[in-house]
């Protein structure tokens, strides 16, 4: 079994994703390839995944390159978690429309940094699976990179095997349990939307409905502190969004149109914990990538000793998905997860082929999603006003039609409730700029 993990030098969710295949006796008979571009990233990944293997006592067999097609050739399956143009390229995905009064926290789904990382990540991805379609095409795509839907719906039109993966649903799922006070294990849920913006339908333990003593914290101000965003949701719309409230508020046209709006956020997250303020980018550009920036050189610190043996390796099994399709689908022992697939029929209030994140059941047969039917109304038109940014930057790359992403941005939520049209199509003119050296699609 070939396992590649393209973008190898994302060290976090390559120690994660290769740390699960090491927990699974099933795969030990296994040839795990990491590739990168990146020479120094890719040799630190390679000795740490050595390390872990070594640690483990695992007979897999890990080997490194820079060399896209080689590592490709006669692949099972396909871990993408790239990330193109790097922290620098980002914080110009959050700086540039900040100047134009469309506050982001993150930028990496929606908004004007979604969309244009997105493309850089489009133009990187033609390529990608034209290598795939030519030297392993039967290969299981896990896609892990984010714009998520983007870049998993521009796969899927390619006919590849693929799912988009992420883990806001279990984290989720482990931060309902601690409000309604059950094991997370024993919490039952049916999940649907789209990625970063899908809805727990249902909530129970033992097959008790846990909603009404989850609406419960409603009434408390300490706990609505740790997620205003999230909690505001439901008690406006009736369900429970998947992902944090500093990436939720960016979806969405309520939360960061005025500076008074996203001072009430950080005044509210403070409350709680000072690093929770990160998550808005208030007051300062990029504050979500200043922060991660001041815990970069303890992370590298920390995996250096890891390789120098000085620091213990733990090889236990994370939330992530990855290792627990290729156990099923090697296996046959069926799994549920929450994959992002196309919609063919499984959302029947969202549009056909646009890319749905919806609990799919694994087995040796591969993914199987799950048909949902309709989402509550409600909860369709948030989920519709994402896809068509999502639809228009596909179509824009697809075509190479320029004026399609001047259109994604004009339809952005965030953006709409900030800017004036003149304004958006200004902002654009300047991500164009910022991107011309990655956007070799619209030459």
């Amino acid at each position: 079994m070939r396992v590649v993990f393209i973008g190898a030098g994302s060290v976090v969710f390559t120690r994660n994703l290769t740390r699960d295949i090491l927990t699974f006796p099933e795969l030990q008979d296994s040839e795990i390839v990491l590739m990168d571009i990146d020479g120094d990233r890719l040799s630190c990944a390679l000795k740490l995944v050595s390390r872990m293997a070594e640690t483990a006592g695992s007979p897999v067999c890990v080997s490194g390159t820079r060399d896209r097609r080689q590592a490709l050739k006669g692949a099972d399956y396909v871990v993408v978690t790239i990330q193109v143009g790097g922290n620098d390229q980002r914080e110009a995905d959050i700086g540039i429309p900040e100047r134009y009064g469309v506050s982001q926290c993150v930028g990496d789904t929606l908004g004007p940094g979604g969309i244009f990382r997105g493309l850089r990540h489009l133009a990187v991805f033609d390529g990608l699976i034209e290598d795939m379609a030519e030297l392993c095409p039967r290969a299981l795509v896990l896609q892990y990179s984010n714009p998520m839907a983007i870049l998993t719906w521009r796969t899927a039109l390619s006919g590849l095997r693929a799912v988009g993966l992420c883990h806001s649903v279990q984290q989720t799922a482990r931060l309902l349990a601690g409000y309604c006070e059950v094991p997370a294990e024993e919490l039952t849920y049916w999940v649907a939307g789209i990625n970063h913006q899908a809805w727990f339908l249902t909530l129970a333990h033992h097959g008790t409905d846990l909603y009404p003593r989850l609406r419960s914290q409603l009434d408390d101000p300490e706990t609505i502190a740790l997620e205003p965003v999230r909690f505001e949701l439901m008690r406006r719309f009736g369900y429970f969004v998947t992902e944090s409230s500093g990436h939720a508020s960016e979806y969405l046209p309520y939360f960061r149109k005025r500076p008074d709006l996203l001072a009430s956020l950080v005044e509210s997250f403070e409350s709680a914990s000072s690093d929770y303020s990160a998550w808005f980018g208030y007051g300062q550009t990029g504050g979500y990538f200043a922060s991660m920036r001041l815990k970069e050189p303890a992370y590298e610190q920390e995996v250096a000793r890891q390789i120098a043996g000085t620091e213990p390796i733990e090889i236990r099994r994370s939330e992530e998905y990855g290792a627990l399709i290729i156990q099923a689908a090697e296996t046959g022992s069926a799994v549920l997860i929450n994959g992002n697939v196309p919609n063919e029929d499984l959302i029947t209030n969202l549009p056909a082929g646009a890319c749905v994140e919806v609990p799919c059941l694994v087995d040796r047969g591969g993914v199987h999603p799950c048909a949902v039917g309709a989402l509550p109304p409600q909860l369709a038109s948030l989920n519709r006003s994402n896809i068509a940014v999502q639809e228009l930057v596909v179509k824009g790359h697809l075509e190479r039609d320029r004026e399609a992403i001047y259109q994604a941005m004009a339809l952005d939520p965030l953006t709409a409730a900030v800017c004036s049209l003149d304004e958006i199509w200004k902002l654009t003119d300047d991500m164009f700029a910022a991107n011309k050296s990655w956007l070799t699609q619209f030459a």
